[in-house]
């Protein structure tokens, strides 16, 4: 009983921790402006998005998600293989380096193509759609 315990209160405090370090809401000047395609495809209608937007943004997720699929595969290619070099008694530190690298660029390749699809979505909706947007998210999402 006693290690259950503790176990559940290192993973709570594990959970406040990782929670603590990201940033808030109200703080993040990304997450405020742009707007994830879920939300807009849940609330179409009560933001009036028209035929030419829907097929626009449609077009948009499905070559995203292409890209998306591809640059998994290379990280978790590139993950285990730095799970290789960290696996050896004695790891050469240049190979784990040299490694870490691939992974972090193919991280930031994965956040920019996502930062891309969101400014193109966000570029297609009127201000008034957008504010909407911001009202229906302030509210939980949904109309």
């Amino acid at each position: 009983m006693k290690t259950k315990t503790l176990i559940l209160c290192g993973a709570l405090l594990l959970a406040a921790a990782v929670r603590g370090q990201q940033p808030h809401p109200e703080n993040d000047p990304v997450g405020e402006n742009l707007f994830p395609p879920e939300l807009i495809m849940q609330n179409q209608k009560a933001i009036g998005l028209d035929e030419a937007q829907k097929s626009y943004i449609r077009t948009e997720i499905t070559k995203t998600q292409g890209r998306f699929s591809d640059l998994q595969w290379q990280l978790q290619d590139a993950m285990e293989s730095l799970g290789g070099l960290l696996k050896q008694d004695v790891a050469d530190e240049q190979q784990v380096l040299a490694q870490l690298d691939k992974v972090l660029n193919l991280e930031r390749e994965i956040k920019r193509t996502q930062l891309t699809l969101m400014v193109r979505i966000k570029n297609k909706l009127s201000g008034e759609q957008q504010a909407r947007l911001r009202e229906l998210r302030s509210h939980g999402g949904r109309n």
